[in-house]
């Protein structure tokens, strides 16, 4: 099963690469050295080992269309390999450890993190184009996951005696650990949707093995480097790579408690499916095509300064983001302008440059995808305001995945770029004629994950965000709180991720009945 692409947090750029190149792109790239390329091992029971097959699935670099890298294809022995030593880890003492024990561990790693910062960055960019301003926060932002779920150590050592309310007798509730999970992650952020799955498990005293998505399998090794610089004992951590066929033995896999999954919702289901067949515990973080309600009274000069990371973010390859802008009838083409200047004004360009904003689709698939969507909103009537093409790029950026970034005007909510989620630089903005159109339109979807309402009266806001149907809604901004719950509705997914409910999606409960 393959995983596509979705949502995280990052911060601001770090600047490992110069602001600027004096030459072609291809150049700059040569000049890096970067800690894995071409590589023939897993981690498996606390080592990199031998993948037990021949196969290998390359990495290429969007921005240059560019083969630069590979990993192994794992096979079903791979998967046998990991699942056993988690088991045996599992078993042999992880489960048992006093959670503040394990958030020891946590602490340590997220250390560990903080020193592989820019080798993270440098090789997230390469594998999927994220423009480096974006990726140079993904390991701050880790770090900060795990250490945000170690401070839940105290959550899980609380003792929890509950009375029987008619008198008579009391229940300890025990919280244990859920067993061996499968963790699978997309393309777009490939180091934080892993480690919001793996710090919460960790700290609950599961065991895992990990699989990236296919286009992104290098960046990840640096986490697990990190797991064993700070000495998490073997087996409790194994990394596989491989195909979308291998994240289905996995997901399949006997020796398999649960399953998180971040990705498409077309493979959401069939993981759904598998895990309802095997009564199996899983979390689905899916797609999404979330709407931004712009109130009549919104102030439009401070919505554009944060228009790109809350509608096209990442290139428009983030998962909550809102890529319907929905404007009163009455300031539309106000909107249809300042939407189309502030998207005019990005730079698009080579992604390992600061000042890029929007870069390529993450893959040649995606690239064409995202055409085929910029075609047939033009076939259907919408009216193209800026971009609609192909970004053609020099200084060896020639065989890139460029998409010129595109605002669609005009546009209808039977449209097919109104209702279906594109994954890349698309933007389209829809007319209203009073709020509860607004929140009827925001609501006429089958996803429900994200969600923004720009509007200057603070209250009206907020009676906004209560009426729209999804699991999470900004108010003038959109951002990931590690101490909230993220989840989405409908096809966007099941379970929570973040806060101590995504903490409570890795434990089982025990009730212990007794007369005190």
């Amino acid at each position: 099963m393959t995983s596509t692409a979705h949502s995280a947090t990052a911060t601001e750029a770090t600047g490992q690469v110069p602001a600027s190149f004096s030459g072609p792109a291809v150049d700059a790239r040569a000049a890096l050295t970067l800690p894995y390329t071409h590589v023939d091992d897993v981690f498996i029971d606390g080592a990199w080992v031998l993948a037990r097959g021949t196969g290998r699935n390359s990495v290429t670099d969007p921005a240059t269309g560019q083969v630069w890298g590979s990993v192994p294809d794992g096979t079903a022995e791979d998967i046998d390999a990991a699942v056993g030593a988690a088991r045996k880890a599992f078993d042999g003492g992880w489960s048992r450890l006093a959670p503040s024990e394990r958030a020891a561990y946590l602490l340590r790693i997220a250390d560990e993190v903080d020193k592989r910062a820019d080798e993270l960055a440098l090789t997230n960019t390469r594998e999927n184009g994220s423009p480096i301003a974006e990726s140079s926060g993904a390991a701050a932002n880790a770090a900060s996951i795990f250490r945000y779920f170690a401070t839940l150590a105290e959550y899980l050592e609380r003792e929890d005696v509950r009375p029987f309310p008619r008198g008579g007798g009391e229940s300890v509730v025990r919280r244990d650990p859920v067993g061996v999970c499968a963790l699978i992650a997309p393309w777009n952020f490939p180091i934080n949707l892993m480690v919001i799955k793996l710090a919460p498990a960790l700290l609950a005293g599961c065991t895992v093995v990990m699989k990236p998505a296919s286009p992104t399998p290098l960046s990840f090794r640096l986490i697990v480097d990190a797991v064993a610089a700070a000495g998490v004992p073997a087996g409790v951590v194994n990394l596989v790579t491989g195909s979308g066929k291998l994240g289905d033995t996995l997901v399949r896999h006997l020796g398999v408690d649960k399953v998180a999954f971040t990705g498409s919702t077309p493979v959401g289901r069939k993981i759904a499916a598998a895990c309802g067949e095997l009564l199996r515990p899983v979390t689905l973080e899916l797609g999404g095509k979330s709407s931004a309600i712009v109130l009549p009274d919104a102030d439009l000069d401070a919505m554009s300064n944060g228009l790109v990371r809350s509608c096209m973010r990442n290139t428009g390859q983030t998962c909550y983001i809102s890529t319907r802008i929905l404007a009163p009838a009455g300031r539309y083409d106000e909107v249809v302008d300042m939407v189309t200047a502030t998207i005019a004004a990005g730079v698009q360009g080579d992604p390992l440059d600061p000042a890029t904003v929007f870069g390529p689709a993450a893959t040649e698939s995606q690239y064409r995808t995202v055409l085929e969507y910029v075609d047939a909103g033009r076939a259907e009537g919408a009216r193209v305001t800026t971009g609609g093409r192909v970004a053609r790029l020099g200084g060896g950026l020639e065989g890139g995945f460029f998409v010129e970034p595109t605002v669609f005007a005009d546009v209808t909510p039977t449209m097919r770029i109104s209702r279906e989620e594109i994954f890349g630089p698309v933007i389209s903005v829809l007319k209203y004629t009073d709020v509860d159109e607004a929140v009827a339109l925001a609501n006429n979807t089958e996803f429900g994950l994200g969600g923004l309402v720009f509007g200057t009266d603070q209250d009206a806001a907020l009676a906004v965000a209560d009426r729209m149907d999804t699991g999470s809604v900004g108010i003038n901004f959109f951002a990931s709180n590690h101490s909230a719950p993220f989840g989405g509705r409908h096809d966007s997914g099941l379970g929570t991720e973040y806060g101590i409910e995504g903490l409570n999606a890795y434990l089982s409960y025990k009730s212990i009945h007794r007369r005190p």
